[in-house]
């Protein structure tokens, strides 16, 4: 299940939309209650990923994607540890993996006019460094 949505920016409004990479098989999906974000600039907000698994140890991955651009790694949030987020990401945006709940939102603080892009949730890494060919036909 993927989506691609698109993104709008006004002076001080702005629109962030969600997609989602689901997993291979057919019991592993992210899924999204609401596809965009209406956020005021300045202000916090929080995107919304639940998947479902039967991994015991999941990891939840978070991708950026701006106009035209490749998916760029965000963060990984594990069951067991403390995950990783890369260092571009990591003043603004928080995920914290409830496995209970099967979610992992993805907070932004002090939302920028700069954050406006598409956003993915995945249950595996769907980025390789070095990967040169296209990932995904959107």
């Amino acid at each position: 299940q993927n989506k691609m949505l698109c993104c709008y920016i006004s002076s001080h409004l702005l629109i962030i939309s969600l997609s989602f990479f689901s997993g291979c098989r057919a019991e592993e999906n992210v899924t999204q209650p609401t596809e965009d974000v209406m956020v005021v600039e300045g202000q916090p907000t929080t995107l919304t990923c639940l998947f479902v698994t039967t991994s015991q140890s999941p990891s939840l991955f978070w991708y950026k994607q701006l106009a035209n651009g490749k998916p760029m790694f965000m963060l990984r949030r594990d069951r067991f540890g403390v995950g990783e987020t890369a260092t571009e990401f990591k003043d603004r945006f928080d995920a914290r993996l409830n496995v209970t709940a099967k979610s992992v939102p993805l907070t932004i603080q002090r939302v920028q006019l700069s954050d406006s892009a598409v956003y993915y949730c995945a249950l595996r890494p769907t980025v390789t460094t070095g990967y040169s060919a296209p990932l995904q036909k959107l």
